[in-house]
């Protein structure tokens, strides 16, 4: 009765380790294009809701105390953002913007917080349209740098995507702070 038992364990074990490794082997292939896409997806993810966070009276929001003569408001924080998505989209595939990125400032008429967030949800949207076409065959190709002379690759681009929005995000988790205001991401 020992043996039996102990040899259904066994067997129960060697299943259950043969079914693991088999899931393991089922992985996913990720490709280029689907990396690329979802590291803008978790930029979006994360950054539409901190931007919602603000009160739309506290848009026109900046510091004031230290060191920070000039800087963007919090709503001109995210119509950067968004311009910049615009400027990077349109230079992955070769073509001009299709709005007004107003000198990466965004448009100067959009001053309403709903107006701001559709031109940040409608800037996502053009990038992981961009997004799609790069792929193993171009994302190392260069293209025209949308940041003066010179060439970058597409893969360079998309980067930048992502980096330049988290960047601007820290900034906005301080500001949302500076207003009392706990950020999504921390509560």
């Amino acid at each position: 009765m020992a043996k039996r038992l102990f040899l259904t364990v066994i067997s129960l074990g060697l299943a259950v380790s043969a079914l693991a490794q088999d899931h393991k082997g089922k992985e996913e292939h990720r490709t280029v294009t689907m990396v690329g896409d979802r590291s803008v997806l978790n930029l979006e993810n994360e950054l539409i809701p901190l931007a919602e966070a603000m009160p739309e009276d506290k848009f026109g929001f900046a510091p004031t105390n230290g060191e920070f003569k000039g800087v963007r408001t919090y709503g001109q924080q995210i119509k950067h953002i968004a311009a910049v998505n615009y400027e990077l989209g349109a230079a992955i595939l070769e073509e001009k913007p299709p709005v007004d990125i107003g000198d990466e400032s965004g448009p100067a008429s959009i001053t309403s917080k709903a107006d701001i967030m559709k031109y940040l949800k409608d800037s996502f949207v053009y990038v992981h349209k961009a997004m799609q076409t790069i792929n193993e065959k171009n994302y190392v190709e260069s293209v025209r740098s949308p940041f003066g002379e010179g060439s970058v690759s597409r893969l360079g681009l998309a980067t930048t995507v992502t980096w330049h929005g988290f960047d601007h995000y820290g900034q906005m988790v301080e500001y949302l702070r500076m207003n009392g205001i706990v950020p999504p991401a921390s509560r």
